[in-house]
């Protein structure tokens, strides 16, 4: 019997992220495993428990917490009812256990926080698909972290619907 992982999903609710958690729910997590949803939100939001955990992040939060309004608001996050549906059934279908962890600041230097603090296993991060050019301009959060980071990183590509135009000249 394999060893149970602690595996983060880099989540900013962007749909590059979503498609990350979509991708690790159908290929990386396993039933035993802990996911850890790793929000890293901007340094200039101002939400209530910001000041008590700026330096550490919060506190593990358990998902059923996590769907509180309340907590929501002390934290400052708005996810979408959708990434809840997704982290609730993978929770029950795989026996998994799912807790959030918010950070302030930085994307590239947090998620990099996170693997070395929670002893993270795997760390599953999404692509905007940047061009080059916007990559150097701006810096590339999942470049920075596989880079960086002391686990394992998968980086998952958004991938865009085919239109019905590209669709025919492929046949």
């Amino acid at each position: 019997m394999t060893r149970a992982r602690t595996i983060g999903i880099g989540m900013d609710h962007s749909a590059a992220s979503r498609t990350a958690l979509k991708w690790a729910i159908e290929n990386l997590i396993d039933a035993g495993d802990t996911v850890v949803v790793v929000l890293v939100l901007p340094s200039k939001s101002d939400p209530v428990n910001k000041k008590l955990f700026l330096d550490t992040g919060s506190p593990l939060i358990p998902l059923l917490e996590f769907k509180e309004i309340d907590v929501r608001k002390k934290y400052g996050i708005t996810p979408q009812s959708q990434i809840f549906d997704m982290l609730d059934t993978v929770s029950a279908a795989k026996q998994v256990k799912v807790v959030a962890k918010v950070y302030w600041g930085n994307p590239r230097d947090k998620l990099c926080e996170a693997v070395h603090y929670l002893k993270l296993d795997a760390l599953v991060v999404g692509s905007r698909g940047l061009s080059a050019i916007k990559r150097v301009l701006l810096g590339s959060v999942s470049s920075h972290v596989v880079q960086k980071a002391t686990c394992p990183v998968t980086v998952v590509k958004r991938t865009l619907p085919i239109s019905s135009s590209d669709a025919s000249k492929q046949r």
